[in-house]
């Protein structure tokens, strides 16, 4: 326990980023008529692929 609470102040932004970022590209994935690619496909990228997932969905997935 007192190892999580010194590596807690680390792990805090990082796990909030994350969240941000996901929520953020599912609902711009869900506003959006369109993607490159089937949507469900993509919410699984999301989801599954963490920081990484949501990023590759700005960059590639959006069709503009």
């Amino acid at each position: 326990m007192v190892e999580l609470r010194r590596w807690l102040p680390l792990l805090l932004p990082v796990v909030l980023l994350e969240w941000g970022l996901m929520l953020a590209a599912l609902i711009d994935l869900v506003q959006r008529p369109r993607t490159k690619g089937p949507k469900w496909a993509w919410v699984l990228v999301i989801v599954i692929v963490n920081i990484v997932g949501p990023i590759v969905y700005f960059l590639f997935g959006r069709e503009e």
